[in-house]
């Protein structure tokens, strides 16, 4: 399975939403990473905002440039409200390292950008105080400057740099902002009023299945009604405590799976699929129906952070690695891969929403759709006659096939997030 190099690393204000095994969780650990990005690297899944993450140390003041160990020419650049940019005096094309030395008192990030069209080359960000971060980019004949962003203080833009000879510069993004985020948003989030709809409906003919003791109805309409949610997986983050009592398992318990806070669909699956009479599922049954209802109910009043649109397209991917195709959340269903077929489905309905950001700023975008085509078409040969191969029953190619489609997406999903992380722009 593919590992999110440190290259794409990005840093995002922690979450603290419960997480798949019913414990809040911070964010992956690669968002967690400081920031560090090149825009002109080579990004392994499209081409655009690559990232390249060098070890900080104390560095130099700015000024002056020098040729590092890596054999690549080093620029100490200073980072502060009065002198941003300053010590970049030699420009040159090519494959370089900027060393961004913030003299100020303040954390701050940095853009190294087109003073005409606003498109970035490369970012940091949490340049800490009397600290260097080092940026790699691959500039070419055109104009650059620094704008450097401290916390709590205005935007400043250096002076304007120009190259005149090389080649193309590396790739570059115009960035967004958080107005540019809010239409699809908004979008989203009436297709999400949608998605809750059926899922009161599905979770409804669960609860009458079980009050009619239908066990094998019961079954079936738990699948629907448990893809139905997980369809909605962008949403999770705005669910909030709702979120682990719906979808929430055992894990992180002080009794596990025989706590009572362990309730709504894993509580339900592990009943039907160990035996339990129909009649001691009622309750859980008819509690997860009251909370999907309420949901439904006060899902007008939420709102979204269309900052985080971006983000949970990679994370819903994410999420199926770590804890789908591990079986980690499966309580005797086996519908693991039907759940990560259903979490497709939910990355698709977000990007179809951030289609029209993304198809002038990520070269990649046709081939993550055909990718997640064919990583559809793959989980769907795994369905024979309603019921879905678990993934321990994979023979050994199987398994690596699938891992290896997935690691791609997860690869190429992180470019979607950190192409719409929004940007300051003053």
């Amino acid at each position: 399975m593919a590992v999110i190099p440190l290259h794409q690393a990005r840093e995002r204000v922690p979450r603290t939403t419960p997480g798949r095994l019913g414990v809040p969780r911070s964010g992956p650990a690669w968002l967690r990473s400081a920031r560090a990005r090149g825009i002109g690297g080579a990004l392994l899944a499209g081409g655009v905002l690559a990232t390249v993450i060098l070890a900080g140390g104390p560095g130099d003041a700015a000024g002056g440039t020098r040729t590092d160990a890596d054999g690549l020419p080093h620029t100490a650049v200073e980072v502060s409200s009065s002198g941003c940019g300053r010590g970049w005096t030699h420009a040159r094309s090519g494959t370089q390292v900027f060393e961004l030395h913030n003299t100020s008192s303040a954390a701050a990030e940095v853009y190294l950008k087109s003073p005409r069209t606003g498109e970035v080359y490369g970012e940091t960000e949490g340049i800490g105080p009397g600290t260097t971060r080092r940026l790699r980019v691959t500039l070419g004949r055109g104009a650059y400057v620094f704008m450097c962003l401290p916390d709590d203080a205005d935007a400043v833009t250096g002076p304007t740099v120009r190259i005149g000879g090389g080649g193309r510069p590396g790739p570059a993004a115009a960035p967004l902002t958080q107005h540019d985020l809010i239409p699809p948003a908004l979008e989203y989030q009436k297709w999400v009023a949608g998605g809750l709809d059926g899922l009161v409906g599905r979770t409804g003919t669960l609860r009458d299945a079980l009050d009619r003791g239908d066990l094998a109805g019961a079954r079936e309409a738990w699948l629907s009604a448990h893809l139905a949610y997980e369809r909605l997986g962008a949403a999770y983050g705005t669910f909030g405590d709702a979120d682990q009592k719906i979808n929430g398992t055992g894990a992180g318990l002080p009794r596990g799976d025989r706590d009572p806070g362990f309730t709504g669909f894993h509580r339900i699956e592990y009943g039907l699929w160990h035996g339990a009479p129909a009649a001691s599922l009622h309750a859980p049954a008819g509690a997860l129906l009251a909370t999907v209802r309420t949901l439904r109910d006060d899902w007008a009043q939420e709102r979204m952070d269309p900052a985080d649109l971006g983000l949970r397209a990679h994370e819903i991917l994410e999420n199926t690695v770590e804890f789908e195709l591990t079986g980690r959340t499966d309580y005797g269903s086996g519908s693991n891969l039907a759940t990560a077929r259903a979490n497709i489905d939910g990355t698709r309905a977000v990007l179809s929403r951030l289609h029209p950001l993304l198809v002038s700023r990520y070269p990649g975008l046709r081939k993550l759709d055909d990718d997640l085509d064919r990583t559809r078409r793959l989980l769907d040969g795994f369905r024979h006659g309603g019921r879905w191969t678990p993934p321990d029953r994979l023979d050994r190619a199987r398994r690596e096939q699938v891992n290896a489609v997935f690691g791609d997406l997860v690869e190429r999903l992180a470019s979607v997030a950190t192409l719409c992380d929004a940007r300051r722009t003053v």
